[in-house]
């Protein structure tokens, strides 16, 4: 790995890691699922073997996120449980817009690829240098993401 300290790591890496966790996560989590996931990158046994560290830390927030995400829907179906007496209907003040539900609907993988590919415009190659996955599997991603998109949006 260069000589680079983690320090110089995450001042070089941290702007772009943040905006690629705000299309994940949103604008609230982005920062915080960052910094979280860098440290445990970078102090993890791994660290010093790692050849590109950029693509890693990219693998590392996309992990993090899957992993609030998951947090977060075993939260809120807790609290539905707790906060909603059996045979009550949810608030339907909770409803959000279609975009966000049909984007809900993908994984964090078509998630990570569509975020890259539309709201950072990256080619394929690059999305695929930034997650550490091969060309063909963005490709397979942003597909299976595009058809599920289309198909909750004009269902």
């Amino acid at each position: 790995m260069a000589h680079l300290t983690r320090a110089e790591v995450y001042e070089k890496y941290a702007p772009e890691l943040v905006r690629f966790a705000t299309g994940l996560a949103g604008p609230d989590d982005a920062a915080d699922l960052v910094s979280s996931a860098m440290v445990k990158a970078m102090w993890s046994k791994a660290w010093n073997d790692v050849q590109n560290p950029r693509a890693y830390l990219y693998r590392a927030v996309l992990n993090e996120a899957r992993r609030a995400y998951k947090r977060s829907i075993h939260r809120s179906i807790a609290e539905a449980k707790s906060a909603v007496p059996d045979g009550v209907e949810p608030d339907a003040a909770r409803v959000r817009p279609d975009v966000l539900k049909a984007v809900d609907t993908l994984s964090m993988r078509q998630r990570a690829v569509v975020v890259l590919a539309y709201w950072e415009d990256l080619s394929v190659a690059e999305i695929a240098r930034r997650l550490h996955l091969s060309e063909s599997s963005v490709h397979r991603y942003l597909d299976r993401a595009e058809t599920r998109l289309r198909r909750e949006l004009y269902a």
